[in-house]
């Protein structure tokens, strides 16, 4: 996903090179662009661009913490704040999160354990460069929430889920996080039976997630239509890529499959069949994803720039998880 100011940020840097080496291509240049890129978002790409946009606690007073005290403090507070994480938070238990937050890593040194982070009933959160591991439930979940940003984080070892998004959330946006060595990763749906809640909602962007020896979940979709997976790096997955079941649409538009059995599937468990679209993915070592009633995924709403899908894997590995922004 390439951004306006990629160009000028990296511009001069690139000329440099080609001047220097004298055997850069202009392939070569376009991927150092693009993975510079990833550094510079500063804003959601996707879903939660829309609805008026999610811009977390900016505005607001800057704090920074150091332990779980002042962090459940100011992560539970009225207003803005902008929450900087310097050094290992343990929490116990899922930790409520207020409106109007963002809570950031500083530099690589941001860390949740124990427990994890549950938005539930709020608006407008980013959560972005921090690393989650030994969570005793989820690592981070979303329930009746709008507007939420999350970004650039390493995410490993719950109990449960790593990022779990349901019971009728909307205008999401995953980007840029790195999940390793684990089952069950990002769960989009409740249950099979919350479709009352969920339909018309679960409208959710993932784009340029690195999944990384993972099993299943990547995402797995109940209901929304139209979530939207792009540019993500699969590698190594065990049971299944992305799963659209309960008459969801699915768009898997340019993603990189790397070591994968199953790309996607339109049924997992004892959900109903989904639907799926594909366009223009990469296949390494993997097999033939699964689509289904493509002209039933509705049409992406809002504008963008994808990678080509060869690029993917370079471009994701350089930028994704924290240390990054």
């Amino acid at each position: 996903m390439t951004i306006a100011r990629s160009a000028a940020l990296i511009g001069g840097g690139a000329a440099l090179a080609l001047a220097v080496s004298g055997c850069a291509s202009a392939v070569q240049v376009r991927q150092v662009a693009q993975q510079a890129a990833a550094a510079f978002e500063s804003s959601p790409v996707g879903y939660a661009s829309l609805n008026g946009g999610t811009t977390g606690g900016a505005g607001g007073t800057t704090v920074t913490v150091t332990g779980a005290t002042d962090f459940v403090r100011y992560a539970t507070a009225s207003g803005r704040y902008v929450i900087r994480v310097n050094g290992t938070v343990r929490l116990s238990g899922m930790q409520k999160v207020a409106s109007d937050k963002t809570i950031i890593g500083v530099g690589t040194a941001g860390r949740i354990t124990g427990g994890g982070l549950n938005l539930s009933g709020v608006r407008n959160v980013v959560i972005r460069n921090l690393a989650f591991s030994g969570s005793s439930d989820d690592a981070i979940n979303v329930e009746r929430s709008t507007n939420v940003w999350i970004d650039h984080n390493d995410l490993t070892d719950a109990y449960d889920g790593l990022i779990d998004i349901k019971r009728g959330s909307d205008y999401i946006t995953v980007s840029w996080n790195h999940a390793f060595g684990h089952d069950k990763t990002f769960l989009l749906g409740h249950s099979d039976d919350n479709g009352a809640e969920d339909r018309g909602h679960l409208r959710v962007t993932y784009v340029h997630n690195w999944f990384d020896r993972t099993n299943q979940r990547h995402p797995r979709v109940r209901f929304g239509n139209p979530v939207h997976v792009l540019n993500n790096y699969f590698y190594g997955i065990g049971s299944y890529g992305v799963a659209s079941t309960e008459n969801a649409g699915v768009y898997v538009e340019r993603n990189y499959f790397e070591n994968t059995s199953k790309p996607t599937v339109t049924q997992t468990g004892d959900s109903a069949s989904g639907n799926i679209k594909l366009l223009n993915n990469h296949l390494v070592n993997s097999g033939a994803p699964a689509s289904r009633n493509s002209t039933l995924v509705a049409p992406i709403p809002y504008s963008y720039t994808p990678d080509g899908a060869p690029d993917v894997k370079s471009i994701v590995t350089a930028g994704a998880g924290v240390g990054k922004i």
